[in-house]
């Protein structure tokens, strides 16, 4: 059976709506005021993201492949707000609540591209923790350049198949009642709800997805920290071993972040409430970008160096462009 097929139901004509309306939080007071703060959040994203991508780019020695995921990390988390935030403020704030079939699969594409690289990302990241932590001698060797942007776009790859997978069942799908997404952005479980005929591939999806665009990466970044956490009480010194722990921290902030609130949201499906729902999905989708660059700065020595060496070497040069020429 073609699943792209539209025609494998007979019973049903093929209806392609020419806009979908995007409902958003209902029944809340005040509710642009939401917006406004989302809207904040995703200017400190960009801010923080770009600091972070400029510091990588300036400074040689960040030139590691560590740092070719952090970099496509706040890469990743620019390109998603982006996608994102300001599409809400148009839906929302400015009241353009009706949006074009096809500009609605374009919207959801991107989001949720963005959303899976973000998972994928952490575990490269957790990948290269458990290398530079358990076999020391050999990282050098195995974690190079190469293989690393070789993950990268592997990564890449997967993701916007999946995507593309999932936007390609969509448009089989006919659309005779109700054209209203319970949602913040066109979010693919809740147009699939919609159609008129067969969604059981779309539901597949549903459930598929989750575990591999999730759970999978989750259960590798957990195991790597339990064969890190059994290495370093290996170790006999204790400073050795909050050296190693502090080089993880930054990283677990992440992991917790990004994937608590995405789990409980995507493993209660249809139990919890639009309006919870809504404000869990969209407070991911902007608060992780917006503190990733936080936490890296914070709490990543080779970052906080790297930052004072650029504003020491930028306040230099502005003393000395601002020095008065000496006449003789």
């Amino acid at each position: 059976m073609n699943l792209f097929n539209p025609a494998t139901d007979k019973n049903v004509s093929m209806v392609r709506p020419e806009y979908f309306i995007i409902s958003g939080l209902s029944g809340v007071r005040h509710i642009k005021l939401y917006y406004v703060f989302l809207f904040l959040l995703y200017l400190l994203s960009v801010l923080g993201n770009g600091a972070v991508m400029a510091v990588i780019c300036l400074d040689r020695k960040l030139r590691t492949p560590k740092y070719v995921a952090v970099f496509n990390l706040a890469l990743v988390d620019l390109l998603g707000s982006s996608a994102l935030v300001p599409k809400l403020l148009d839906i929302f704030l400015l009241g353009r609540r009706r949006i074009a079939y096809g500009n609605c699969l374009v919207f959801l594409f991107f989001c949720y591209t963005c959303l899976s690289m973000q998972s994928f990302n952490l575990l490269a990241l957790s990948y290269d923790r458990l290398l530079a932590i358990i076999f020391p001698l050999h990282y050098q060797v195995r974690m190079s350049h190469r293989f690393m942007f070789s993950l990268i776009a592997v990564f890449w790859l997967l993701a916007v198949l999946l995507v593309l997978v999932a936007v390609g069942l969509l448009t089989r799908l006919s659309f005779c009642r109700s054209l209203v997404i319970n949602s913040y952005f066109c979010d693919h479980g809740q147009i699939y709800r919609l159609a008129c005929n067969s969604h059981f591939p779309n539901y597949v999806v549903s459930c598929l997805y989750p575990i591999i665009i999730f759970w999978i990466p989750l259960a590798f970044i957990l195991l790597s920290y339990v064969a890190i956490g059994c290495t370093l009480a290996k170790v006999a010194a204790v400073q050795e071993r909050l050296k190693a722990f502090k080089t993880c921290v930054a990283h677990l902030s992440l992991v917790a972040i990004y994937f608590i609130p995405l789990l409980i949201t995507f493993t209660l499906m249809e139990n919890i409430h639009p309006n919870a729902r809504i404000i869990n999905l969209s407070l991911t989708s902007v608060f992780p970008p917006m503190l990733n660059p936080i936490i890296y700065t914070l709490q990543t020595q080779e970052i906080k160096e790297s930052l004072k060496k650029l504003l020491a070497s930028r306040h230099k040069a502005k003393m000395a462009g601002g020095r008065p020429a000496h006449v003789s």
